[in-house]
């Protein structure tokens, strides 16, 4: 199987390729295609991982189902024999990880939360005992559940730059206070609802990030949701705090990339075979036990 890196959809207008999706205008709606790439550390590898943007749609639009009565989402319909007459010549490119969805205005935030300290949290936790500037417990390890989950926005970063973390104030100058508000308890409604409905699966939603955008209906969840992408799942028969936890998502990518020390600038290295077959056997267990089916690549 080869990985699908780049779409190309003839004349359908190309709005933008970030990291992982191309983006078409098509008509009022947008064509979201995941595609087989992967970034680590704010760069797309040179390596795509077959099969994942499948997988990542296929999750996406399990978790839009499971959560429609917490928040609207913009998908039309993720069929392709629905889709307008222009893009079925395209359904090799389209089948299995695509999404038509509405138009919406993005709000300028990453809707982050964690429930667990790892990552840039547990880096913050050990120099100052607090999460992006939260004080929390003494004592807690890396891996450990927080009292409560924390919601942690972030600024989207522009042309490459990194996101960086903002209070919660300043979110509410950025978007209004009514929005922020809004924002942050969908986030931490939705956390709540896809922590459990995980753990039910044997998976720790440790932390993951979500984002928004308004229509002339209000405010609906968009983009990718609980992906191995956007999201760290732990393994939960193992889970002990007191250091890195196995994990359903590419932080095995970020691990061979730090054993390898890549000195984090362009170009990017690509993935050995073993890699690539590991981090896709890790993609695909978090789609069947997260969803309790099969998916066929």
């Amino acid at each position: 199987m080869t990985a699908l890196l780049k779409t190309n959809l003839g004349s359908v207008p190309l709005i933008g390729r970030g990291k992982v999706r191309d983006l078409y205008a098509v008509d009022d709606a947008l064509l979201m295609v995941a595609t087989d790439r992967i970034s680590a550390f704010d760069f797309v590898l040179g390596t795509g991982i077959p099969g994942k943007g499948k997988i990542l749609t296929q999750i996406s639009l399990f978790w839009f189902e499971l959560l429609k009565d917490l928040a609207p989402n913009h998908l039309i319909t993720a069929k392709v024999s629905e889709y307008p007459a222009a893009l079925k010549p395209y359904a090799d490119q389209l089948e299995g990880r695509s999404m038509l969805v509405k138009r919406a205005q993005m709000f300028p935030v990453e809707c982050i939360v964690r429930g667990y300290l790892a990552g840039s949290g547990w880096k913050e936790y050990k120099t100052s005992g607090t999460i992006c500037g939260a004080p929390l417990p003494a004592g807690l390890l890396e891996g450990s559940q927080l009292p409560e989950p924390v919601y942690t926005p972030s600024s989207k970063g522009l042309d490459g730059e990194h996101d960086e973390n903002i209070s919660f104030a300043a979110t509410e100058k950025l978007i209004g206070a009514e929005d922020a508000a809004a924002l942050r308890q969908l986030t931490l409604s939705i956390y709540r609802k896809a922590h459990a409905h995980a753990a039910s699966r044997g998976i720790i939603l440790a932390d993951t990030k979500f984002e928004f955008g308004k229509t002339a209906d209000g405010i609906i969840l968009a983009d990718e949701v609980l992906t191995p992408d956007s999201s760290r799942f732990w393994e939960g028969t193992s889970w002990k705090p007191g250091g890195a936890q196995p994990s359903f998502d590419k932080q095995y990518v970020r691990d061979y990339l730090e054993e390898i020390r890549w000195n984090k600038q362009a170009p990017a290295p690509g993935l050995p075979d073993d890699v690539v077959a590991r981090t896709q056997a890790k993609y695909l267990e978090a789609f069947r036990r997260l969803t309790g089916r099969d998916l066929s690549l």
